[in-house]
């Protein structure tokens, strides 16, 4: 299992589940469609997965999370960053790249008209839930290696501070307004 293979599983489970942009139904099929893969493939996937989530631990992504969910604790991110993975690559990879493009995501739109959170925490248990169901154990202890970067300096400021939040990310707060 490579990135590339992790990522073609994501758009397969998003073209099966009745909403593509509902985590918790991609993140079903996902682990539906992993658990036929062979059990080492299913250790892989699960590597490749915290990558990307490390790939994504960055504060001007954590800030727009914080303004999107009224919040954002370190468990929070990560499921944060889990819905984002079940986006699919392009979005991912847009918003990695630019937060503040967040806003032009259709479900953090609805989200903020309906005061909902966006998260997806049943997207980190994929590989967990298909090894399950795959072998009937649990994953390996040493299936993996977590290693998230340092964070950016220059975005340790108090993410309630709504006039800095603004001028970082002028979209999402302006979505966020009120």
């Amino acid at each position: 299992m490579d990135i590339d293979r992790f990522w073609a599983l994501i758009e397969a489970a998003r073209a099966r589940a009745a909403d593509p942009s509902d985590a918790e139904a991609v993140a079903a099929e996902a682990s539906a469609l992993l658990a036929t893969y062979p059990p080492e493939e299913i250790v892989a996937a699960y590597q490749v997965f915290w990558e990307i989530m490390a790939g994504s631990y960055r504060n001007p992504l954590w800030a727009a999370a914080y303004l999107i969910n009224g919040g954002c604790s370190d468990d929070g991110f990560d499921y944060f960053r889990g819905w984002l993975v079940a986006q699919g690559r392009e979005v991912h990879d847009r918003v990695v790249a630019d937060p503040d493009s967040l806003a032009d995501v259709p479900a953090v739109i609805a989200a903020a008209g309906e005061g909902d959170e966006v998260e997806g925490e049943d997207v980190l248990g994929i590989a967990w839930n298909a090894h399950v169901k795959a072998t009937g154990a649990e994953l390996p202890p040493d299936s993996g290696t977590i290693s998230y970067p340092d964070l950016d300096p220059d975005w340790g400021f108090d993410f309630d501070d709504q006039a800095e939040m603004a001028r970082r990310l002028p979209r999402l707060a302006a979505l966020h307004e009120g």
